[in-house]
């Protein structure tokens, strides 16, 4: 068991209720971003697409950009700030959009090609 950090969060995202993929939030990423979304867990929201390489769910989060790029590899979580929406990216990828880098998936992510729009997706902090 790892300990505690600061500077990263083990975040689950639950699809369905059925399929747990572990995530990593990681605050030196976009520490502002990062803090609102820490404080604002649990969320949950149905699944929408960008493209084939992007899912994603929206939430009531509102924080500005921090530290944008366009260009996210496969596994990487972004902050979408201009709908408050979580993006998970399911291949490498270079978004028409300006999003925030917020962390990584760290566990198989192949659930994710699966997911139909609507799905429910629950993104909450890790518990021993």
């Amino acid at each position: 068991m790892s300990s505690p950090s600061v500077s990263r969060k083990q975040i689950i995202l639950e699809i369905n209720g059925k399929v747990k993929i572990q995530c990593d939030l990681k605050r030196h990423l976009s520490p502002r971003t990062v803090g609102t979304i820490m404080r604002s867990l649990p969320l949950e929201g149905h699944a929408h697409f960008l493209g084939k390489s992007i899912v994603y769910f929206e939430t009531a989060v509102d924080s500005g950009n921090e530290r944008s790029t366009k260009e996210f590899k496969k596994g990487d979580i972004a902050f979408l700030s201009t709908a408050g929406s979580i993006c998970f990216f399911i291949e490498d990828a270079s978004s028409g959009k300006t999003m925030t880098p917020i962390g990584k998936m760290l566990g198989n992510m192949d659930p994710l090609k699966d997911v139909k729009s609507g799905d429910v997706f629950y993104f909450y902090e890790e518990t021993a």
